[in-house]
This record gives C-alpha cells, structure tokens and sequence, in this order.
C-alpha cells in the first residue's frame, strides 16, 4: 500500500516514475543496473540519472551505494512492477481504440494521471473485450 501511497499523494513525481519504471525493466533484463546504463536508457546525462537515484533512495525505492549498482528494495519491485503493468494496460487500451499497435508517446504523456483504480479498471475492461474477440 506505501507505493500506491506515494503516487495518490504525489509523493514521488512523474519523472521519478519514469526513472523507477526504467530500473525495473533493466533488473528484468540484467541483474546490475549501472548509472551510466539507466542514463543511456532514458537520454539523460549520468549526473542527472545519479541526482534521481539519490532521490528513489530517500524514498526507499532503490538501494545506490556511492559508486555502486542500483538495486531495487521490495518496496521498489511492487511499485515497479506496477508502473510497468500501468504502461502496459494503458498502451493496449490505446492501441485498442485507435487502431494501432503503439501507443508509446500517448502513454507517456497520460500515464502519470490515472489513480490505481483507474488502472484496475482498465485492466478489467481489457480482459472482457478481449475474452469477448
């Protein structure tokens, strides 16, 4: 519940969602997320990707020791995997609805401001149209 928390409550910020969605698709496809790797992944340079680690750590989304690799804590793997399933969800809802099959730029413009309910929601809806094609 803390990382729903954090989102219904602006705690973390849309581009800290950006930052932890990112290390969590990187944990999935290797097992050591360097700063300069999660900078590359994003365009940014690495300070700023180091800046925004320093600020998952605070809120005790990832652990970073200095010069280290970047691992997510439990808290960090729910949320997440969330932000992953939300993108998902929201890109083939998209894509759905308009006839495509990306929706990348879309989703990265809305994403941010969908409550978890929402996201339920449409998770459900989802599951019936396609359960009904």
């Amino acid at each position: 519940m803390k990382g729903y928390t954090l989102i219904e409550h602006g705690l973390i910020t849309s581009s800290m969602e950006d930052y932890l969605e990112m290390i969590c698709r990187l944990s999935e496809e290797n097992e050591v997320v360097r700063i300069s790797t999660l900078a590359r992944a994003l365009h940014v340079k690495p300070p700023s990707a180091s800046k925004m680690a320093g600020n998952l750590r605070a809120q005790e989304l990832i652990e970073f020791p200095k010069y280290g690799c970047i691992t997510l804590t439990e808290l960090g793997k729910r949320m997440g995997r969330y932000l992953m399933r939300r993108h998902e969800l929201i890109n083939r809802l998209l894509c759905l609805i308009n006839g495509t099959t990306d929706e990348l730029e879309e989703v990265e413009k809305i994403e941010h401001f969908l409550s978890p309910r929402t996201v339920e929601s449409i998770e459900r809806f989802l599951n019936k149209v396609e359960a009904a094609q």
